[in-house]
């Protein structure tokens, strides 16, 4: 295993996505009021596909380990 390659590092950063992915559709939902609605709509998209892209991530490897 080369250095920095270990294999549970993977569902750190997923769940670090999924959190960043909380973090900015609260922000867009809360102090969002002075954006246009199309913006807001993009940035909530942006949002779910990031969470999307964390929680497959996370639980890229759900098979039992033998």
């Amino acid at each position: 295993m080369a250095r920095g390659d270990h294999p549970r590092r993977t569902p750190v950063y997923g769940g670090l996505l999924i959190a960043a992915a909380m973090v900015g559709a609260t922000l867009v939902v809360v102090e969002g009021a002075g954006l246009p609605t199309p913006v807001r709509a993009v940035l909530l998209v942006l949002a779910g596909l990031t969470a999307l892209a964390g929680w497959l991530m996370t639980f890229r490897d759900l098979t039992p380990r033998r």
